[in-house]
């Protein structure tokens, strides 16, 4: 094991290495603390997957996150001078000062209070703000640089290779409680309202009473684990992490995870509708225990096929006349 951390930190500049030893601290804080919510939340059980995932995300990009280390120290590197040098230098210690703060404020919240929405939120709010600017403020310096925008910098290249194993904690972080409710109500009024028009499109009898619908067979309450969050925050994370392994551009990377959002929104809304109908033919009570629980499983199994299906077109290549092939 000494011998493959070895090969693995083998000339990384000190500080830089010390920054990743820390932020490693970090996570591993973060996962302890939110670990409370992966046990007793169903709706972030996939937490349990976010540590693995996040090493064998910075596993699958070290040899760029070797190149970009070198590179930003090599003679002629991109360093942003002027007002966007200043902004960049002004940004990070800022990020750092307020996320050390919200940090240590999340901390004393936690040893206090236990475990709680707000402590959970602010640790992992300050562990971000934190660990962005101390990649950055530590990333090897060129003995002669060469002045470029923010963009080029070398120092942004470098700590862009970061980004989803920083911020994917976020997603395996229980939103504060206000928001979760108005997000699942509001997820949960569309699902009762797209299942009630359906069934009066086919011409089916059925009354809707708030979040009841009432069929001819019963009553079928549409509860808040019917609502769509699980599979939001769950089909979330995967879209994540796929464009993190397979997309290169930043609006492909952006247009998976919204297509995740979507996949989810659409798929929890055909499980309502099959729900609904199952229970109309068969009563309320039979759609209880093993159909609404693999009907539940079927939701993000057929998001995550979804996902798979858009790679191949997201880095489809377009061949032109001149026989040249360009990424789209």
């Amino acid at each position: 094991m000494s011998g493959i951390i070895r090969r693995l930190t083998e000339n990384i500049p000190g500080p830089f290495l010390g920054a990743l030893f820390v932020a490693l601290g970090f996570m591993g804080f973060i996962a302890w603390d939110q670990s409370h919510w992966w046990s007793h939340k169903e709706d972030y059980g996939f937490g349990w997957l976010v540590p693995a995932f996040v090493l064998y995300v910075v596993h699958d990009r070290w040899p760029r996150i070797r190149a970009a280390l070198d590179a930003c120290g090599a003679e002629g590197s991109g360093r942003a001078q002027g007002l966007a040098g200043a902004s960049l230098t002004t940004l990070a210690f800022a990020s750092l000062l307020c996320g050390g703060g919200l940090f240590l404020l999340g901390a004393f919240y936690r040893a206090g209070a236990g475990s709680s929405y707000p402590g959970t939120l602010a640790i992992t709010l300050g562990s971000i703000g934190v660990l962005f600017p101390l990649l950055f403020i530590n990333a090897p310096s060129a003995a002669s640089p060469t002045p470029s925008s923010w963009k080029q910098d070398g120092r942004v290249k470098l700590v862009a290779l970061f980004v989803f194993p920083v911020l994917v904690w976020l997603v395996s972080a229980p939103m504060v409680s206000v928001v979760e409710n108005n997000v699942s109500l509001f997820l949960l009024n569309r699902v009762t309202t797209v299942v009630f028009f359906t069934f009066e499109v086919l011409g089916l009898p059925i009354e809707q009473r708030g979040n009841v619908l009432v069929l001819p067979t019963g009553e079928v309450g549409v509860a808040e684990a019917c609502s769509g969050i699980r599979s939001l925050t769950a089909c979330l994370f995967a879209g994540s992490f796929l464009a993190a392994v397979f997309m290169e551009k930043l609006w492909k990377k952006i247009a998976l995870v919204v297509c995740s959002m979507v996949f989810a929104f659409l798929t929890n809304l055909i499980r309502g509708i099959f729900l609904t109908s199952w229970a109309y033919n068969h009563g309320p009570e039979a759609i209880e225990g093993t159909v609404h629980d693999a009907a539940g499983y079927a939701v993000l199994g057929l998001t995550v096929l979804g996902l798979l299906s858009l790679l191949p077109l997201f880095n489809l290549k377009v061949s032109f006349s001149d026989g040249e092939q360009r990424p789209s």
